[in-house]
């Protein structure tokens, strides 16, 4: 039988991004994977991690720019960027406000994002 997953569980303590896990640890139990829609503000940006997990990024609407040892890329909606476990990454919104939907394999844990300090 099909489980309906009623509502998400909003992070807390990420603003001024909204965090809305629907699949994952904390809101299913899941730890195969997780499925967390996101919106960030422009000039939002996270600390550089080497996570230990790989995460899928599918923008909706507005732009993420994922730094990485080498490079940048421009992620804009409609596009994917996958990042894979090990790699150092560093995701921001600079210019506008964007939507987007985080899928990390196995499932997000803060213990193995590896942020940088």
């Amino acid at each position: 039988m099909p489980t309906l997953i009623a509502s998400p569980f909003r992070v807390p303590g990420v603003a001024p991004k909204i965090i809305e896990e629907h699949v994952g640890k904390v809101n299913t139990g899941e730890s195969r994977l997780s499925i967390a829609p996101m919106r960030a503000p422009v000039g939002w940006s996270e600390p550089g991690q080497r996570p230990a997990f790989d995460e899928w990024t599918l923008v909706l609407t507005g732009c993420m720019r994922v730094e990485y040892e080498g490079g940048q890329v421009e992620v804009r909606g409609g596009q994917t960027v996958h990042c894979r476990a090990g790699e150092w990454v560093r995701y921001s919104t600079p210019d506008e406000p964007t939507e987007y939907v985080a899928v990390c394999l196995p499932a997000f844990d803060p213990d193995a994002a590896g942020r940088d300090s």
